[in-house]
């Protein structure tokens, strides 16, 4: 009975300590990529806050105007094709491409040479021409 009895405690114990393990582990993971995952990069979307972007670029306040409606204009066209069901994903991955590009010409008519470049290391993997596809063999 004795024996038993201490069975008993020493799994009562265990247990209690596997679950405290368990529940500050649990605290320790979070969902949020880290503070050092840069815009567009994998692990979370981009999210301009324009007033940053404003002082990194150096814009001026027409500059700021002009950037804003063609970044809101090209999100919102970017959300009508996503919504779009009609369209096939390699018809859709074209569009929001031409979407893309149309934007980046009017980035360039807006910003200097200089800005349009920061802009360009700002949004890093959005801007770039896609990779091109490995070779069959």
């Amino acid at each position: 009975m004795k024996l038993n009895k201490t069975l008993m405690i020493a799994a009562l114990i265990a247990g209690g300590v596997f679950a405290a393990d368990t529940a500050v582990r649990a605290q320790d993971a979070t969902n949020t990529p880290p503070a050092s995952t840069p815009p567009g990069a994998p692990g979370g979307r981009a999210r301009l806050n324009p007033e940053q972007v404003a002082k990194d670029l150096g814009l001026s306040e027409d500059q700021k105007a002009k950037f804003k409606e063609a970044m809101q204009g090209q999100m919102q066209k970017m959300k009508e094709l996503r919504q779009d069901t009609t369209l096939s994903q390699e018809d859709r991955r074209a569009k929001m491409k031409e979407l893309r590009d149309a934007n980046n010409a009017k980035l360039k008519e807006i910003l200097t040479p200089e800005q349009y470049d920061k802009w360009q290391k700002l949004m890093p993997g959005r801007n770039r021409p896609a990779a091109p596809a490995a070779p069959q063999q």
